[in-house]
């Protein structure tokens, strides 16, 4: 991709500035964990056994801890990294806890980790081909984002996605112990999982649901799935929406935004739903503080027939978010 400035229609060259050093990459992500991955940052050059993580942090949507790791070179196995990670991890839950505890000054209890959920993200400048691949499977606990530093003080963080319907629990099955151990106690929720309870013809809603919201209509988006429901969201975790898979429909839930003070106050990227078919039930959902209010609207899918013009609905907020 070859990136331009616009200067009154003439256009200059953006440049890549390569990263001097791997801390530059580590500084870069560790004071905004929050923005780019929606994360808590918890330490950095946390020591394990005979690992040092680069950076832990918390993912409190799905109460488990994730290890972050950067890359400046391609000499390395992701999945041997990886693997010896989060088995590192399992290995010594007691501790992670105790880093949290203390670097936080909260109190997290070991029942209350969702371990399941364990991840590792890899962060470098490019991945070689080899690499890509390695991690190409439908339900690998890992992930991969290439960063790159332009001359106009932008940066880009993009991830490298899988399109495989190959699942890591079949490398597991050849011997390799530490990955078969990992994969007994980690578990990637996919689309599989949440939709397995479904009547087919949720699953046909779905699907056609899918190839519409993966278009370029879309674009820069991302699903992450949680055991009760997938997100659905921009590549810098702001929520469109949330899909429910129930036994007969498809339930999408679009974020309108917060409320303060008991309706005076809007935040920032506020929306308001532009549904003329009324298909949608507008719901207030009230936070601990009782002045603020999250607006959300619920719809159900049960007919194919519905599905362009909840789509539409769905590129309403994505439009607001640009």
């Amino acid at each position: 991709m070859r990136l331009f400035s616009n200067d009154k229609g003439v256009l200059t060259k953006v440049n890549v500035e390569p990263f001097k050093l791997e801390r530059n990459i580590q500084e870069l992500i560790e004071k905004n964990t929050n923005e780019i991955f929606n994360l808590e940052f918890i330490s950095s050059e946390f020591s394990i056994g005979n690992y040092r993580i680069d950076s832990l942090c918390y993912d409190n949507e799905n109460k488990s801890f994730v290890i972050i790791e950067y890359k400046k070179g391609s000499s390395y196995s992701v999945i041997d990294q990886g693997y010896s990670y989060l088995s590192t991890m399992l290995n010594n839950k007691s501790d992670f806890i105790l880093e949290y505890n203390e670097k936080t000054n909260n109190t997290l209890r070991r029942d209350s980790v969702n371990w399941t959920q364990s991840r590792i993200i890899f962060i470098s400048p490019s991945f070689n081909s080899y690499q890509k691949n390695s991690v190409n499977f439908k339900d690998i606990p890992f992930e991969l984002w290439e960063v790159k530093k332009y001359s106009n003080k932008t940066v880009s963080l993009n991830p490298i996605i899988s399109n495989s319907k190959e699942s890591i629990e079949n490398i597991s099955k050849t011997g390799n112990s530490i990955i078969k151990t990992v994969n007994e106690e980690v578990k990637v929720i996919t689309i599989d999982d949440l939709i397995i309870n479904s009547v087919q013809k949720v699953k046909d809603i779905w699907e056609k649901v899918q190839m519409q919201i993966t278009g370029t209509d879309f674009d820069e988006t991302r699903f992450n799935f949680n055991k009760s429901y997938m997100r659905f969201s921009r590549l810098d975790n702001s929520v469109i929406s949330y899909f429910g898979f129930r036994k007969n429909s498809l339930r999408v839930t679009i974020i309108g935004g917060t409320v303060y003070d008991s309706g005076k106050r809007t935040s920032k990227n506020y929306f308001e739903l532009d549904d003329y078919k009324k298909m949608s039930k507008k719901m207030i959902k009230k936070y601990k503080d009782g002045i603020t209010t999250q607006v959300e609207y619920k719809i159900n899918i049960d007919n194919e027939k519905d599905v362009d013009y909840v789509v539409s609905l769905l590129k309403q907020k994505y439009n607001s978010m640009s």
